[in-house]
């Protein structure tokens, strides 16, 4: 890895929001799955969340992978189940809906522990799901269509969300939240990707990556990355 990649890899790593994140619940559409990662990653959202049946969940997740290695995504089977996990992190988690209760989109304190809960793609977000959500937020509209794609509605919300955390400093950070463990992953991953994949196939222990950027390992280690058989 040269200089350049990992400042820059070290750069993101500083300013990864491990606080603010998205809820999919049901979005099935790959194309849809793969632009809000994307956006996700632009805006320095470190793990993304979703709900899928369990049948379409390898499927779904392949395809969003291949989208963008630098965000995490973690499944759940119910909406109870990640909107318990995200409350654990203390989030407040903000439901797009149009309802009587629901607020502009930008009336919202995005500098708050936030998850943002968008539904699949034809039916929205589910009843039970919205039981669940602390607020409604919705995005004005004044033309004949009633809603967003769902991929350009997370994006308007995330960018609302950057704005508020890049005015608060948010963003300006001399190293990363993330855990040091989480920090060495993508490190090694992103730097050095030839390596990673190979000592992910032969089985080997993830080596540490020093200030420099350069790989600390052993001899043994080294050798078995360059054996040709598999441990």
């Amino acid at each position: 890895m040269n200089a350049q990649r990992f400042a820059r890899i070290r750069e993101m790593l500083a300013a990864r929001q491990h606080d603010l994140t998205v809820c999919m619940e049901q979005v099935h559409k790959p194309h849809n799955v793969s632009a809000i990662i994307r956006t996700a990653d632009a805006v320095g959202v470190h793990e993304v969340h979703a709900i899928w049946p369990a049948n379409r969940m390898r499927t779904v997740v392949s395809s969003a992978a291949g989208s963008n290695s630098w965000v995490q995504v973690k499944t759940h089977r119910t909406i109870a189940d990640a909107v318990t996990h995200l409350k654990q992190q203390d989030m407040q988690i903000l439901a797009t809906n149009l309802s009587a209760k629901a607020v502009d989109f930008r009336e919202i304190d995005y500098t708050r522990p936030t998850c943002i809960l968008m539904g699949q793609e034809k039916t929205g977000i589910t009843q039970e799901a919205l039981a669940l959500a602390d607020r409604d937020i919705i995005i004005p509209m004044v033309g004949m269509v009633q809603s967003l794609n769902v991929s350009v509605a997370s994006a308007l919300i995330l960018y609302e969300a950057q704005r508020q955390r890049q005015n608060a400093g948010m963003y300006q950070r001399d190293s990363s939240t993330l855990p040091h463990s989480e920090q060495q992953r993508l490190l090694f991953e992103g730097g050095y990707p030839v390596l990673a994949r190979v000592a992910k196939q032969k089985g080997l222990p993830r080596p540490e990556i020093d200030d420099n950027g350069e790989v600390v390992a052993d001899a043994g280690w080294w050798a078995a990355m360059q054996s040709t058989a598999k441990r």
